[in-house]
């Protein structure tokens, strides 16, 4: 038995949800399918809930723009009789639901983030039973179950929750194992689960790839498929490096780095769950589901070149905090991290000195750090240092740490363009090396070190790149 996880980019208009209706018609039978919302839902949920909160008149407008966009597609994927009635009554149950939510929002005025994930749940909620009242129009037996029904357990951490696998186990064995068969697709939403008190908490943005790797790991599943709109990791960004190759094979901590460091394949947590049961994990295609694809599993492939993707990420800045005697005063460093993570900011990294604390943060967080530092009395700084516009770039690979002279080549090719390192960070992981540049360098740096390591070495020069507008060169 698989577990399938399909995301939000393969469920983007009818046409294409009719695809994935096609493709588990014949390769679903017997698996359990973790469903995302449709493209945009959830965005659209999170706005509406500022919306309801200014302007109770908006929510009914709001509430039949969502009903609209599920009917419709319900309408195109499933013929009228029983099994459309029957999804539609579901469907707006549920957003008669949401809609009370809304209202509520709007006489509390405050936006917890109990209702938060409760509102942003919705989606996937909404998805799971539209696509088992499709599946069913089709001829094939389906189920839908909700995480409440069948007992995935988190932590209760709003937004952020890690999933109690030892008590999703035992809920799932009497819950939904009696219910699958292999002639039966089981739908489950993603993006959440429900606390012990049994309060929804979802697990952040992109959560449904960790929600199904919990699923395959307490159903003890042969294989976690992910399904995309590509073919898996790739040793670059094939926007940026048209030269990038897929990755066929990559370890556990290849794929948890590389997720972590910028490629937009997986969560970075989809690892944690799969990896004690050790069950590979496959990325696929849907617009070729039998083609090259990554696995990802316990081991990393035997190669030559040891290094296996160049991955990037930008919204990047490091907030500074420069004081005397960094690196010789006990419980500076726990007091800034505390400050910081009090304001619900996630460090990224960390670098010290001496004389300074680099705090490497999503640069939409660097404000809320920065209030939360100067909130704290007596100060144990000097002085606070904001540099945005930076990129990070990381080389993934396993057995990186030990291989002689791989951050010389990777440094060396950087200096060749004329780009400057800002920031360093090579050790904390045996498989990554990361380091900061400008983020108008970040196409010749990549693109430098790229080549490198996977092809004949060119540079794309960082001045010729700014006069025109990110030409190739060399």
């Amino acid at each position: 038995m698989k577990v399938i996880k399909i995301g939000g980019g393969c469920l983007n208009g009818s046409a294409t949800i009719s695809s994935i209706m096609d493709l588990l018609t014949t390769h679903g039978r017997g698996h359990v399918i973790v469903v995302s919302a449709l493209h945009g839902v959830t965005d659209t949920l999170l706005n509406g809930m500022q919306l309801a909160l200014t302007d109770e008149s908006a929510i009914p407008h709001h509430i039949n723009g969502l009903r609209d966009l599920h009917i419709q597609t319900a309408d195109l994927l499933i013929p009228a009789g029983p099994y459309h009635t029957n999804t539609l009554e579901r469907i707006n149950d549920l957003l008669m639901r949401l809609e009370r939510y809304y209202y509520g929002l709007n006489f509390t005025a405050e936006c917890t983030p109990r209702i938060k994930d409760l509102i942003a749940s919705v989606g996937e909620r909404l998805c799971a039973l539209l696509l088992s009242g499709a599946i069913q129009a089709r001829g094939l037996k389906a189920f839908c179950r909700q995480p409440e029904e069948i007992g995935l357990v988190t932590d209760g951490k709003y937004g952020d929750a890690t999933a109690h696998l030892k008590l999703t186990r035992r809920n799932f064995a009497s819950k939904l194992k009696p219910h699958l068969a292999d002639d039966t697709l089981a739908f489950i939403p993603g993006f959440y689960g429900v606390s012990k008190a049994g309060e929804i908490t979802t697990f952040g943005r992109g959560g449904t790839d960790y929600a199904a790797a919990v699923v395959a790991a307490a159903l003890n599943a042969e294989l976690l498929e992910i399904w995309k709109d590509t073919q898996g990791f790739m040793s670059a960004d094939p926007r940026m490096v048209p030269e990038a190759t897929l990755i066929p094979t990559l370890s556990y901590a290849e794929a948890a780095e590389l997720a972590y460091f910028g490629a937009r394949i997986l969560h970075p947590r989809t690892v944690e769950p799969v990896r004690g049961k050790q069950i590979p994990i496959a990325v696929k295609n849907t617009l070729d589901p039998d083609g090259p694809h990554s696995v990802i599993h316990s081991r990393s492939s035997r190669r030559p070149q040891v290094i296996k993707s160049v991955a990037h990420a930008t919204e990047i800045g490091v907030l500074k905090v420069h004081a005397s005697g960094v690196g010789a005063r006990p419980g500076i460093l726990a007091q800034v991290a505390g400050a910081v993570s009090e304001k619900g900011v996630n460090i990224k990294s960390v670098v010290t000195s001496q004389t300074c604390i680099s705090l490497l943060l999503e640069r939409s967080d660097m404000e809320m750090a920065q209030e939360g530092l100067k909130a704290t009395r007596p100060r144990p700084y000097r002085r606070l240092e904001a540099v945005d516009h930076t990129a990070l770039i990381s080389i993934v690979g396993d057995g990186l740490l030990h291989r002689q002279g791989i951050a010389a080549q990777c440094f060396t090719a950087v200096a060749a363009c004329g780009v400057n390192v800002e920031m360093i960070s090579f050790g904390p992981s045996p498989a990554a090396l990361y380091f900061l540049c400008r983020e108008e360098d970040l196409t010749a740096a990549v693109t430098a070190i790229h080549s490198t390591f996977f092809g004949a070495p060119r540079c794309l020069l960082r001045s010729t790149a700014a006069q025109s507008g990110g030409t190739e060169s060399g």
